[in-house]
């Protein structure tokens, strides 16, 4: 029987950076929505981890729904609910309330829309203090901050013109739209960051 379990290098090497800054952000209880699971390896890592807490898998490729169920199928009687279809992008999403969003190299590998809808769809289902967590490159300032990150933009905007690193400064502008306040950027590894919002 053929594994269906996928898995990105990356994942491997930076799911334990970014739960140690989930665990000083994160309520003790509740449901956390991960938008744009992929491989599901990150959010069935953080389920493990982090049992109070209910997670709800989610991407628009229902295609990646085997290697998500496979990644957490020892979880699957437990806080790990089934993947559901989700577009950040659209106007309505399948799930009305939630106690925390953790998005993890989305934002640069999509078009501008996808992260206004992540915006306003964390603006409508997030509770007041609830979280909005990001992770991935950001401009700052509109300077890149490594010859890496210069390097991967061109990469991702010749792939697709709508793709690429975004500044951090303008994705704070159009969270601040929707009622999401900043509550702190972390330095990560490989020239990332973790970004923390919070619903006002």
């Amino acid at each position: 029987m053929t594994d269906p379990r996928r898995y990105a290098p990356s994942a491997a090497r930076n799911r334990d950076p970014i739960l140690a800054i989930l665990r000083g952000v994160l309520p003790a209880s509740g449901l956390v929505l991960e938008i744009a699971s992929g491989t599901g390896e990150h959010i069935a890592h953080f389920a493990r981890a982090l049992p109070g807490l209910d997670w709800q898998p989610s991407d628009r490729d229902d295609g990646l729904f085997a290697s998500i169920v496979a990644h957490g199928v020892d979880l699957a009687d437990g806080n790990f609910l089934p993947p559901m279809c989700l577009d950040a992008a659209a106007t309505d999403w399948p799930v009305a309330r939630v106690d925390a969003i953790v998005c993890i190299n989305m934002i640069h590998i999509a078009p501008w829309p996808a992260c206004e809808g992540l915006m306003r769809g964390a603006g409508r289902v997030l509770p007041p203090d609830g979280v909005l967590f990001l992770y991935g490159p950001y401009k700052l300032d509109g300077r890149h901050t490594a010859e890496s990150n210069a390097a991967f933009d061109q990469s991702l905007r010749s792939r697709n013109p709508e793709w690429g690193v975004r500044d951090l400064g303008e994705v704070t502008a159009l969270a601040a739209c929707h009622g999401l306040a900043l509550a702190g950027t972390v330095a990560m590894p490989a020239n990332n960051f973790s970004v923390v919002f919070r619903k006002s």
